[in-house]
């Protein structure tokens, strides 16, 4: 049984944790989560990525307590991780089937949309087990409001689906039946659009959280203008103008 199920089709990258019966992350899983994110990156046949995890009980409960590997330098390991997980260049969205805890609700934030089942529920644990989840920490309250984030990081309580839509962590809340024909359906809306400017609107945004309004204008100057220079940007207005599909060519 493969631990990682990887699929591709029509423009959309399908990435499944296949470890039952929660899909607790081991490193094992981890790595095969990471070489399959770097080839949905450098396949230019790929526009978008849906995350999700096998069964409907669970997209990720958290680390694999029981995978020994975990006690080789945990610290820097999980730095390097997530420093991969948040640098993928191309959109993915997280559609949340179940528990969504600790090494689950750190990717889950690393990807750029999240649609929840509205049997989900969102959190991080790790402070009850005196670990520190190094995602959540850093990058939730720069999410949601403050004083949120840290009720969450703090207590270590699970978060309903239903108040992860109301507080911004999810985008979308749909039934269990529906949150793969959702998360199918976006992608799909999403692939209509340039790849080449869905790259850079993601890098701009990505780094601009960090910028004043000068040096993120510096920025997209310096990301968005050779996009605007590309045949594809032509092809774009050419094809709104004719009202047909675009036919992306990555040049």
């Amino acid at each position: 049984m493969s631990i990682l199920l990887y699929e591709k089709k029509d423009h959309i990258a399908y990435i499944t944790l296949n470890n039952p019966p929660l899909n607790t992350m081991s490193r094992e899983l981890a790595r095969e989560l990471i070489k399959a994110l770097h080839d949905f990156d450098a396949d230019d046949d790929l526009y978008v990525g849906i995350v999700t995890g096998s069964g409907d009980r669970s997209f990720c409960a958290g680390a694999d307590l029981t995978d020994k590997e975990h006690l080789v330098d945990p610290e820097g390991w999980e730095a390097d991780y997530d420093w991969q997980l948040a640098n993928i260049k191309k959109p993915l969205i997280c559609a949340v089937n179940g528990y969504c805890l600790g090494a689950g609700f750190g990717l889950a934030l690393c990807c750029d949309i999240r649609i929840a089942s509205e049997k989900a529920s969102l959190g991080t644990p790790d402070q009850k087990l005196n670990t520190v989840d190094a995602y959540a920490s850093i990058m939730l309250s720069r999410m949601i409001p403050a004083s949120i984030a840290m009720e969450i990081l703090m207590t270590g309580d699970r978060v309903s689906a239903q108040e992860a839509y109301r507080i911004g962590l999810v985008s979308r809340l749909v039934p269990p039946a529906e949150l793969m024909p959702t998360a199918e359906a976006l992608a799909k809306k999403i692939c209509n659009n340039g790849p080449a400017a869905l790259w850079a609107c993601k890098e701009i945004n990505r780094r601009a959280r960090y910028l004043s309004l000068e040096d993120g204008l510096s920025l997209f100057k310096a990301l968005a203008g050779p996009v605007l220079k590309m045949e594809d940007t032509r092809e774009g207005v050419a094809a709104f103008f004719e009202k047909r599909p675009p036919q992306w060519k990555l040049k």
